[in-house]
This record gives C-alpha cells, structure tokens and sequence, in this order.
C-alpha cells in the first residue's frame, strides 16, 4: 500500500492485544494448565507478529524520512529510545508488581500496553505524510528485479553474507539470556517477581550505558576509521563472554556473588557491542552491488529476527531440558550461560574475519567476486 504508518500502528495494537492476552494465560495456568498454555500460544504469536510489523516498518520509515548522512545516527537514537523504554518499564513495572498477585499482574499488563499505544498514537500523527507522495512516485518511476533475484544477488557477495553469518551467531547469543535470566534469579538466588523484573531492568540499564558511552567515546559521532567499530565490536564480545562466564559459576557462590553488578556489567558489555554492530552495519550497507542496500540490510535484518526468536526459545528448552535431566536448576542455566559465552568468543573470530576482509576490500586488496554456490553453502 506505500504506507507504514498504519502496519506501525495496527502491529503495536497487535502487540499490545497479545501481551493482555499472554497475562490472563499466565493466570488461567494456575488453575487449568493446558488451556493456558493453549492461550499462551496465542498470545506470543500475536506478540511477535506485532513486533515483526511494528519494528520492520519503523526501520523502513526512518530509512525513508533521515537523509543518508543521518541516518546511522538515528538509528542509534532509536537504538537507545528502545533500551530506555525497556529499562524504565521493567523497574517500574518491577515496583508495581509487588506484592504479586494474578490481578496485579494483568492490571499491570493492562497499563503498560495502554501507555504504548498512547505513545505510538501521538508520535507517528502526520508524521509520514510529507514523504508519502514523493516516495510512491520512485517506486513507480523504478524498475527493480525481483525479490528473489535480488536476494541471490546480495547473498552472493562475500562481505554480506559473512556479516549475515555474524549477525546471526552474536544475536543468538545475545538473546539466548533474555528470557531465562529472571528465572534464573529466582529459581536460584530467591528473588521475588517484582525483584525479579527490576534486575531485567538493571540489565537495560547496563545496555543504554554501554551504549551511550560507546556513542560518546567511540567512532560514531568523531567520525573515526572502521577499525574502531571492529575493536569495540570484538571487545564487546569478549567482556559478554565473560560475564556470561561468572554468571554461569554464580550458583557455586551465590551467599557472596554480586548478581546485580554482574547483570549490570553484562548489560553494558551487550550494549557496547550492540551500538558497535549497528554502526558496522550502516558502514557495511553500500558495500557491494549499488542499488540492492535495501536487501542487504533486509537480509541482515532477517539474520537478526530470526536469531532473536531461536535464541529465546532455545535458551529456554535447553533450561528445562537439563534441568528435567539433572534435576539441578544451578547446573541447567550455568549450561546455557556457558554455551552463550562460547557463542559470543564465535561472534568476536567472526567480526574479526568481517572487518579484515571489509578493510582489505577497501584498500583493493580484495576483490568481490561471486562464491559458487557449494562454497555459500558451506560458509552458510
């Protein structure tokens, strides 16, 4: 239809619509557990279909309204508009949800999804209406192949399809830990629900920091080399992996270990690399075939998407599968947090294959040439 504002809008009701219902499921389990969960199927399907119309046509339209020059800029401005959302729900909400009770929790719900909306109402009001008319009149005026196409196109240039690989392996890891971290803290430190949800947002907390100081001291806004984004990238990583590490033997320590600090710390690590991957990104996006950036941040955009949603569920499988084998929640998440540290030393070798061949490619050291398909299959 050549608008977004409408997919922005209906995606965040979709969302909205999904998390009230996810509540009343989590209710509903305690005291008929499969038509619950019955529920709960509905509820997140309805939640990540939100998100996926919602996020993907906010990128779009940024994209389309920021001049070029700009543009990597406002994509780390939303970067962090999202992270302090993030942060200031969880530890509000966190407060609210004390002392815990079922109606709490959808009250709760209720009001974090009404002030969304209201949010995403006020802010996207006229606000595509300038570019609409200009941009349907490109897309006419064009003549582009097809997707597929241009798709094959993109995944055959060396560069892209390594960054692809890279941004698939550090987003596994990244968000292997989203949705077993509060559970973790309370299974094995004792934390309440709403103690629970406030450490969530100190690791938010951790995220924007990280970011706003790589923002602050890095080549983001000095207008440095590529080489800074590969070392806070790489170095990222690695601190992730570290923490990742301590977390991993907390349970062995738990009457002295410092799980706010460390959640913070990893947060912040998180951050660093996130906003350096972001930058690598939009200096990586002209890199290649003209006139295909548009697939080429779409394939690294469906890298991330896809990765998000596999780490998440997978994270938490492997949980309750060790757990349902050893019996021991401490060894069930120092499992997961373990292999989402070796995932992110994966991320760091990889990054630095990246950057080395975008390097080289830049000095002409290199040349692109189109890998057969046996050799994209392999690297894939």
């Amino acid at each position: 239809g050549g608008r977004r504002t409408p997919w922005i809008i209906g995606g965040m009701a979709v969302l909205a619509t999904g998390a009230i219902l996810a509540s009343l499921a989590t209710v509903w389990m305690a005291t008929n557990t499969a038509a619950g969960i019955a529920l709960a199927v509905v509820a997140f399907l309805l939640i990540g279909g939100g998100v996926g119309a919602c996020g993907t046509s906010l990128l779009v339209l940024l994209a389309l309204c920021v001049d070029d020059r700009r543009r990597a800029a406002a994509a780390t401005i939303v970067w962090l508009m999202m992270i302090a959302g993030l942060a200031m729900t969880a530890g509000i909400a966190g407060h609210l949800l004390d002392p815990f009770s079922a109606q709490r929790l959808v009250a709760v719900t209720v009001g974090v999804c009404a002030v969304a909306m209201v949010l995403t109402l006020l802010a996207f009001w006229g606000i595509e209406r300038p570019f609409a008319g200009a941009q349907k009149q490109t897309e006419d005026d064009e003549a582009k192949p097809g997707f597929m196409e241009a798709l094959r196109q993109v995944w055959s240039e060396p560069l892209s399809r390594r960054f692809a690989v890279f941004v698939f392996v550090s987003m596994l890891a990244y968000s292997a830990q989203d949705l077993i971290l509060e559970p973790f803290s309370g299974a094995v430190f004792g934390l309440t629900p709403g103690e629970s949800t406030q450490l969530s947002g100190v690791h938010h907390s951790g995220v924007f920091l990280g970011m706003v100081v790589f923002a602050l001291a890095g080549s983001v806004i000095a207008g440095g080399r590529f080489g800074s984004f590969r070392a806070w990238v790489i170095g990222g990583c690695l601190a992730s992996a570290g923490v990742l590490f301590l977390l991993a033997s907390a349970s062995s320590m738990r009457t002295v270990f410092p799980l706010t600090a460390a959640v913070f710390a990893l947060g912040l690590a998180n951050g660093a690399f996130a906003v350096a991957a972001i930058g690598s990104m939009m200096g990586l996006v002209r890199k290649g075939r003209e006139q295909r950036e548009g697939t080429r941040m779409g394939l690294w955009g469906a890298a991330q998407a896809i990765a998000f949603g596999l780490g998440g569920f997978a994270g938490t499988v492997a949980v309750d599968s060790v757990r349902y084998l050893t019996g021991s929640p401490e060894t069930a998440y120092a499992s997961v947090f373990a292999a989402e540290g070796v995932l992110f030393i994966l991320s760091a070798y990889l990054a630095a294959r990246v950057t080395s061949q975008a390097r080289a490619s830049a000095l002409g050291l290199t040349e692109e040439k189109p890998a057969s398909p046996r050799a994209m299959a392999t690297e894939a």
